[in-house]
């Protein structure tokens, strides 16, 4: 079967054009280089996609071609790649032979999100160095796939609480716990941050990418589990909104340590002042 290449430039934030991709059916969206990427079956109708995206963001770029059937499972392995991020690597499972595991996650790419692919999981891991003291006790909100509890204990955490609200995400986050020999040092466990985070307080760092919205309901809570001398580190924002993030920190008695901005998204390295 053919297969209907979609290539969406967002006008601004991506989220609306996603959102409208998944609505019309897209089993997964790709973010490269600014644009959303996915296939549909080769005999969907463009005329649909192209209303639908535009619907959604009137000023997106929508480019659609028609290619020829492919083994997807071997495309999607080219299209997954190594990244050297400090002193930790991200790595698929095909490309880990041969690399030092104390310096190496593996991440199998699956539905969690997490596999070094994306900007936000790079910018918490590169400010992730200066964050983590040897002993730290940690809790990663929206842990995904756990490549950043796994990059935490890799970096010198005495123990990681993986939170992970998604069922579909936790047997891969198992998974990839096990795979870097990590187990007993990080612990995943399924439900909604704000009850459970309160539950493994006190920590000293939190970890958080998730999107800015559920971030703000989140930074007091956050700030409630920390020890005295705790910080937090937050992505999942986008660039446009690093000035609204910055006046909520500074109102809610926040300070910024550190800051970390990739393609569309910043990171932020922040404490209690």
């Amino acid at each position: 079967m053919n297969w209907l290449s979609v290539r969406v430039r967002p006008s601004e934030s991506p989220d609306a054009a996603l959102a409208a991709l998944f609505d019309i059916g897209s089993e997964g969206v790709q973010e490269t280089g600014g644009e959303l990427v996915t296939h549909f079956p080769g005999d969907t109708d463009e005329v649909m996609i192209r209303a639908a995206v535009l619907a959604a963001d009137p000023h997106a770029q929508v480019v659609t071609r028609i290619i020829p059937a492919v083994d997807w499972s071997e495309e999607w392995k080219r299209g997954v790649g190594a990244h050297e991020l400090g002193p930790l690597t991200i790595v698929p499972p095909w490309l880990a032979d041969g690399r030092d595991p104390e310096k190496t996650i593996i991440i199998e790419p699956e539905m969690a999100f997490g596999t070094g692919e994306h900007q936000t999981t790079r910018g918490v891991v590169r400010l992730l160095p200066s964050v983590i003291r040897a002993g730290d006790r940690v809790a990663d909100l929206g842990a995904g796939s756990a490549v950043l509890a796994i990059a935490a204990v890799k970096l010198g955490a005495q123990h990681v609480t993986a939170i992970e609200l998604d069922h579909d995400s936790i047997a891969n986050a198992e998974q990839n716990v096990e795979r870097n020999g990590v187990t007993g040092r990080v612990t995943v466990i399924e439900g909604d941050a704000t009850l459970l985070l309160p539950l493994v307080a006190p920590v000293r760092v939190v970890l958080a990418n998730i999107i800015s919205s559920v971030l703000l309901e989140l930074l007091p809570v956050i700030g409630d589990a920390l020890t005295a001398d705790g910080e937090a580190v937050l992505s999942g924002i986008l660039v446009e909104e690093r000035a609204m993030m910055l006046d909520v920190l500074a109102t809610s008695g926040w300070s910024l340590l550190g800051e970390d901005t990739e393609g569309s998204w910043w990171s932020a390295r922040i404490a209690r002042r």
